[in-house]
């Protein structure tokens, strides 16, 4: 994460955010966030994925930078900030986790059991059993460059059922071509699935990631879904300077 408000690093500098993001190279991430001022609000975020192109919502990212503007002292507990999908809330709760309200989804695409939805970034979700002995990275690759996706690119869930109100996620990220520990999107698809699944009779789901454990709240809406928060930890555990030349 970067504080861009005095540097007014621009949304064009592919190679900058790619070097940045390299991990032989670079620092190493998964992805890279600026936070800028922006009329109106707290900030703006701005997100890249590692191959530097500019890409949409990163839910994780979103609660990271919540903390982020904490520390800076920009905000106390709660804020409001503009992200490429639109408004967002934010907030600290009590226990120090941080809680991120999403954009609303209006409609969820059942492809024969299989499900298709945008929660900011768009998302397949894939139910089966034993997820974590698959074969993820070739399962997804298979989904991400199917005729129907391979234009645009999508994110690739699989999700397992651990109770009623529980799940087990792994996601494959487009634009960073690889499964990531946790995809705060993709926490927040598989849960809106996974209760499209259930005939929505449920409103908060408890999320397993190989990166840690989340929470998704929600309420039903026709055939989609309001009101949805993305709640977690969000710690900080390095910081530093780079040189680079502008």
């Amino acid at each position: 994460m970067i504080d861009n408000r005095a540097y007014g690093l621009n949304k064009q500098a592919t190679q900058l955010v790619e070097h940045l993001c390299n991990r032989r190279f670079g620092i190493g991430a998964d992805g890279l966030i600026y936070l800028q001022d922006k009329a109106g609000y707290d900030f703006e975020m701005v997100y890249f994925n590692s191959d530097g192109r500019e890409s949409t919502m990163c839910g994780n990212g979103g609660r990271c930078l919540i903390q982020f503007a904490r520390q800076m002292g920009i905000i106390t507990t709660h804020c409001r900030f503009m992200a490429i999908d639109g408004e967002h809330d934010g907030k600290i709760l009590n226990n120090g986790r941080v809680s991120l309200k999403m954009m609303d989804v209006k409609a969820i695409q059942n492809m024969n059991g299989e499900y298709v939805l945008n929660t900011g970034s768009p998302h397949y979700v894939r139910f089966a059993n034993y997820i974590d002995k698959m074969d993820v990275i070739a399962d997804a690759k298979a989904i991400r460059y199917s005729d129907i996706f391979s234009a645009e690119g999508i994110n690739v869930n699989f999700v397992e059922k651990k109770s009623d109100r529980e799940i087990f996620v792994r996601t494959y990220e487009r634009g960073v071509e690889n499964e990531t520990l946790s995809c705060g999107t993709g926490v927040v698809a598989a849960s809106l699935a996974f209760a499209a699944k259930n005939g929505q009779t449920i409103n908060e789901i408890s999320v397993q990631t190989l990166g840690g454990n989340l929470q998704v709240t929600f309420e039903a809406d026709g055939k989609g879904f309001k009101n949805i928060y993305l709640i977690g930890p969000a710690e900080m555990v390095f910081e530093g300077t780079v040189e680079i030349d502008l």
